[in-house]
């Protein structure tokens, strides 16, 4: 079995959406597991971030994606709370060699996304993470028509919305939609090959 865990923040709700995409992702490959991990407010005590038990799950997941609405150029700052919280993790070296990937969503057709997936990427690095990509050519540059990359993202998956007004329920562009399962299985199906194989004593 390989295990995913899709840890992030949504303000509004569109980014529980890519993030439920990803895992609907990850569930096609046969065995594989995903764990939504939903950061929240209430996580965070006197300015920090705390919950242990979802750094247990973190720890023990083969892969970790990322994943942050795109706020002001950069990650939430509900998100950056969590990340710094990982820092004790990051002496251990707990998350070393872990497959890592992220993704992000704004109400702008660029909003400044390609900020958010740096930090993302730098911050698995620094916990000597393999970053992966998503891989996929912008549909319509291979004559397509479904969405897949649509905003030309290679880092991680992006997508957009117009933002929800009056009360709308969050939505999630098709295209994007694609473009976040295919990315949950792509990782789930590295996360196979990557797996360490036991070796007879």
């Amino acid at each position: 079995m390989a295990t995913v865990a899709i840890v992030y923040f949504s303000g509004s709700g569109h980014t529980q959406l890519v993030a439920e995409a990803v895992a609907n992702g990850v569930r096609q490959v046969s065995g594989a597991e995903a764990t939504l991990l939903r950061i929240t407010g209430s996580q965070i005590v006197e300015g920090r971030w705390q919950d242990d038990a979802t750094l247990a799950v973190l720890t023990a997941a083969d892969a970790i994606i990322f994943g942050s609405p795109t706020y002001m150029g950069g990650v939430a700052g509900q998100f950056k709370t969590f990340l710094d919280a990982a820092s004790g993790i990051w002496f251990q070296q707990g998350w070393k060699n872990k497959l890592a990937g992220g993704f992000t969503h704004s109400g702008s057709l660029s909003g400044d996304k390609q900020g958010t997936l740096i930090y993302l990427s730098i911050h698995a690095a620094q916990h000597g993470m393999i970053w992966v990509g998503p891989a996929d050519l912008p549909s319509h540059y291979v004559g397509k028509t479904d969405g897949v990359n649509r905003l030309g993202a290679f880092l991680g998956v992006m997508g957009q919305s117009p933002m929800s007004m009056n009360g709308d329920p969050a939505a999630l562009d098709a295209g994007d939609r694609l473009s976040a399962e295919q990315y949950g299985q792509r990782i789930a199906e590295l996360a196979y090959a990557f797996k360490p194989v036991a070796v007879a004593a």
